[in-house]
């Protein structure tokens, strides 16, 4: 398999996005205890016990399937605030998610998120040379619908019955997107609402 996505660190003002790995099983750990994130019925994030087969999972589909997932440290105090991921890789057509993405319940409605996403955007964008980058969510995550929206992502569509949750039930998956003639008018967006 040719990878396309290389293991890279990515920093900002306020978040440093980090390769993945067992090395962070304690923050991770600690991150998802802060709002008890797992028991979001709608959402797929570790509990506790689970941190470290979620790690592990996650650096198989780094090698078997071209992702690349990340840890996310707050810049000031280096303290693990979340997860994300490069994910649905389509390497030859230059296309793909990012996606299992959390943060700690004190980290969401930061500028976290808005920064971890410009970053990945831009690293897709300018780096990769990516045709499109895709955001996915469930049906009933109307937080994370609102603010994929908010990031210049337009939605597709719906997938109906797309997975089978852990729950058992069938989770209907929205589809949003960036395409890369967007890209120069969404990276003005990031950067008037992260002041740089």
């Amino acid at each position: 398999m040719q990878v396309w996505i290389k293991d890279i660190s990515l920093t900002g003002h306020h978040v440093e996005l980090k390769p993945l790995s067992l090395d962070y099983v304690d923050g991770l750990s600690e991150a998802v205890t802060d709002g008890e994130l797992w028991k979001l019925w709608y959402t797929q994030v570790p509990n506790v016990s689970e941190v470290p087969s979620y790690i592990e999972d996650a650096l198989t589909a780094r090698n078997n399937s071209g992702e690349m997932p990340f840890v996310i440290l707050d810049v000031e105090t280096n303290r693990v605030i979340g997860s994300t991921r490069y994910c649905n890789v389509d390497s030859q057509n230059k296309r793909l998610e990012i996606g299992y993405s959390w943060y700690r319940k004190s980290a969401q409605r930061t500028a976290a998120n808005t920064e971890t996403k410009y970053l990945l955007l831009q690293h897709a964008f300018e780096t990769l040379n990516a045709i499109a980058v895709e955001f996915r969510t469930n049906w009933f995550n109307h937080q994370s619908r609102v603010a994929i929206s908010r990031l210049g992502a337009k939605q597709d569509g719906v997938l109906r019955n797309h997975k089978r949750m852990p729950d058992g039930t069938m989770r209907d998956t929205v589809i949003f997107s960036i395409i890369n003639s967007e890209w120069a008018s969404v990276k003005n967006h990031f950067e008037f609402k992260l002041k740089y």
